[in-house]
């Protein structure tokens, strides 16, 4: 099968690969027909090099047609329509049954000390094929995959796999009270999403991003919008009487605008060979934190600030007296998809189409052109804002 592979860091291609097998009763092999490139996709390919080996097929956001499945596996059939979350997850297990799913204990990585494993996302996370790719081996496929009808186009699905979900998590954990207002901070996919869901659940939101595309999709949903400037603390405390947001979504994450010396040093560590790299980012890793300094200021006192921007820093600075001053309520983790499924699907299958799942994808394009897309999606470049592969 043809899959998108990393090569090295800002080096991924489409290579011939062997095709995935039943490995496990409980497994399934799908077709894939829709596969999208996230963000935390461009974390792989920027500043995570040192987790991943060369060849490994990356991709986290699938869906497709069922094609195989195990002798173990009840709930599903040859030909179903499925869409796959990013978490390998069993759903019975002590976290499962807590809504942890990123936190299972059947699939979680403790020679990593890392939670479940996940699609095409490094070592630490299993070192597990990802979906940027024709087929895919679907693990514990009873639970994890997710049928899905067969009359709506892929993309009112398809973001079920993650950023819809992480959006919705990111909203959750924010604890907007009742007629509050909410800042998300990155108007990426993800952050679209947590925007337009806010004012779906009825609060004032505020987006803020440097990118006057992403702002003018997140104004078409009714999303007051601020360009990232100095000024835009200022304007986001003087636009809510001078206390800042009640919450506050960071959905930008570790490659934050700003932040130069902490830029170069992830690129520096990058650029290290894997040996070198790896003790570095796991004891002395830095984010660029940018993005989370400004949710901490902005958010008024005894606000709460909910991170779904991936974050994997070990020395991150944080300004804990400040923190502990105002109050605050801070929140985080990889999404539990799997724990709000049941929640979304009735939206996505609304005719009126109310989270705008059909308004998010602006390059729909065949898997062979993945590596250009990558670099477009990094670059933000074109007007892209999000990329769905159609292998």
């Amino acid at each position: 099968m043809k899959a998108l592979t990393f090569q090295g860091t800002q080096k991924v291609s489409v290579e011939t690969v062997p095709d995935p097998r039943i490995e496990q009763p409980t497994d399934a092999i799908i077709t894939i027909t829709s596969t999208a490139i996230c963000g935390s996709d461009l974390h792989l390919y920027d500043v995570l090099g040192a987790f991943i080996n060369k060849g490994d097929i990356l991709g986290h956001e699938p869906m497709g047609v069922v094609v195989e499945i195990g002798a173990d596996v009840k709930n599903l059939a040859v030909g179903d329509r499925v869409v796959i979350p990013f978490v390998i997850a069993c759903g019975h297990c002590y976290m499962c049954q807590r809504g942890l799913h990123t936190q299972c204990e059947t699939t979680q990585n403790r020679e990593t000390e890392s939670g479940a494993s996940l699609y095409g996302y490094t070592e630490l996370y299993g070192d597990v094929p990802g979906g940027q790719a024709e087929f895919l081996r679907v693990q514990l496929a009873d639970f994890n995959a997710l049928k899905v009808g067969a009359d709506l186009p892929d993309e009112r699905y398809l973001f079920l796999s993650d950023i819809l979900p992480t959006a919705w998590q990111g909203v959750q954990y924010a604890n907007v009270p009742d007629g509050g207002t909410l800042a998300v901070l990155g108007l990426g996919p993800v952050g679209q999403f947590a925007s337009r869901i806010g004012r779906h659940l009825g609060y004032r939101v505020l987006g803020v991003d440097p990118v006057p595309e992403r702002r003018a999709m997140a104004g078409r949903h009714g999303i007051e919008t601020l360009d990232l400037t100095d000024d835009v603390l200022a304007e986001l405390r003087e636009t809510t009487d001078g206390r800042g947001p009640d919450s506050v979504v960071d959905a930008v994450g570790m490659e934050a605008h700003g932040n130069p010396g902490a830029a170069f040093a992830q690129k520096a560590a990058g650029l290290l060979p894997d040996a070198l790299a790896k003790p570095v980012m796991k004891a002395a890793g830095i984010d660029r934190l940018a993005a989370l300094h400004l949710a901490l200021d902005a958010v008024r006192r005894g606000g709460t600030v909910s991170l779904s921007g991936v974050y994997a820093g070990a020395a991150d600075p944080m300004p804990m007296i400040h923190m502990f001053d105002k109050g605050l309520t801070l929140r985080m983790g990889q999404c539990n998809v799997q724990k709000w499924r049941d929640e979304l699907v009735p939206l996505v299958e609304d005719p009126a189409d109310p989270l705008g799942t059909e308004d998010l994808t602006t390059h729909a394009v065949p898997l062979e052109r993945a590596p250009e897309m990558y670099k477009l999606f990094k670059e933000k470049e074109d007007g892209c804002i999000k990329v769905v592969l159609k292998p």
